[in-house]
């Protein structure tokens, strides 16, 4: 393919993908959508196999990351020519919920060594191996700084001891992306950011069972654990800085602006008309709701904007931008926004738990309704973020210190 910056040859690559798309994806799968399976830890079998080995050999699961480790190498035009292409397809990025593409893949772009590189991108970006985040402890959770996990220089290596909880996908992970304490004299300066192989007698994990269901965390205790003196990720006792800049790949995934396949949604207003109706000018017939729904999509639109503006603006940028805290506060709302409407607009059929009275849809909204509780919690609460936006970027004063 030639150079994809110009108008020319970016229809000669949508030509390229469509052409790739129509051999290489499983008629199947069209409109199936990735799921959230991959921190559940269900294997992928069948078509489902074989179109995450066909995208991950192509690279085009990681469209714009470098080629050299096997990725796409496409320009952000080339890329999101792609996946209008995918979307015409009723194809989806298989790979998309895996925190290796999301998190780790791009901090690792970021701070890397070309060695670390090597050794950690190409499998990520084949969809040969699952990474875990550790940040959160028992007593550091949204003041993640607090952190006491030890991490000792013992010579040739780095020994691991302390526990980390509401590690998302633990139990089914290859490795670990893990703040730890290098320095015990100083918070934020005494944190470092080290990559850990989960495959060892010192590490253990404990699925937590939530009330939704399933048991996507795990309490993550290390004993002994230990990694190589090259497993450091960013410099000794720099690893706020990383893990900052973590976050921000987290939420950008998290909102959906890493340009990913994803479960399908019906459009709430479709939601709405099928359980409310529809009156006789084909809107959503109870007013009050019509306009509720109304201003939702209004704040996604917003949301969806707000996070290309970012994302544009930090291109190029290594560092960690407090304009992660905004978005993630957004996205929070919108999503549980978006859960409470469709609970209301079901009446009482969404208040199934199971049963041949309400259908997968149904159930899956109370289920979802109850997971999303915890995006208020989960990568800083909520009241956190607030903290961050008053002092970091309104410069408004500390109102907790005494005056």
């Amino acid at each position: 393919m030639a150079d994809s910056g110009g108008d020319l040859d970016l229809e000669a690559f949508r030509v390229e993908a469509r052409t790739w798309l129509a051999e290489n994806f499983p008629a199947s799968l069209k409109g199936a959508g990735a799921g959230a399976g991959e921190l559940e830890g269900h294997a992928a079998v069948g078509d489902l196999a074989l179109w995450r080995k066909r995208i991950g050999e192509k690279g085009w699961a990681t469209p714009t990351w470098p080629k050299a480790y096997g990725a796409g190498g496409l320009s952000v035009q080339a890329a999101r020519v792609l996946q209008q292409e995918m979307d015409k397809a009723g194809a989806f990025n298989p790979l998309t919920f895996g925190m290796g593409i999301t998190m780790i893949g791009p901090t690792i772009l970021d701070y890397g060594t070309e060695a670390q590189k090597a050794k950690h991108l190409p499998p990520i970006i084949k969809g040969e191996v699952r990474w875990c985040v550790g940040y959160s402890e028992p007593g550091a959770g949204s003041d993640l700084a607090s952190l006491q996990m030890k991490c000792e220089d013992a010579g040739d290596h780095w020994l691991i001891n302390g526990q980390k909880i509401w590690t998302s996908g633990a139990q089914y992970s290859d490795w670990c992306g893990a703040l730890v304490r290098t320095d015990t004299s100083k918070k934020h300066e005494g944190i470092s950011f080290l990559l850990v192989d989960m495959h060892q007698p010192g590490v253990e994990t404990r699925p937590i069972k939530l009330i939704a269901g399933a048991s996507p965390f795990c309490e993550t205790f290390f004993t002994n654990a230990t990694a190589p003196k090259d497993a450091m990720l960013g410099e000794l006792n720099k690893g706020w800085t990383v893990g900052k800049r973590l976050l921000q790949h987290e939420r950008a995934s998290q909102t959906g602006a890493g340009g990913g396949g994803g479960p399908r949604q019906a459009p709430l207003q479709d939601v709405a008309k099928r359980y409310v109706g529809a009156d006789e000018k084909g809107r959503i017939a109870d007013s009050d709701l019509r306009s509720r729904v109304a201003r939702h999509l209004m704040d996604s639109k917003a949301h969806g904007l707000t996070i290309a503006r970012a994302m544009a603006e930090a291109k190029g940028n290594a560092g960690p931008s407090n304009a992660a805290s905004v978005l993630k506060n957004s996205a929070t709302s919108v999503a549980q926004t978006r859960s409470e409407l469709t609970l209301e607009i079901m009446g009482h059929q969404g208040l199934g738990w199971e049963g041949d009275s309400f259908t997968e849809e149904e159930v899956g909204a109370v289920r979802g309704w109850l997971f999303g509780k915890a995006m208020s919690i989960y990568g800083g609460s909520a009241e956190i973020q607030n903290n961050i936006i008053s002092k970091r970027i309104l410069d408004l004063p500390d109102t907790t210190q005494s005056t």
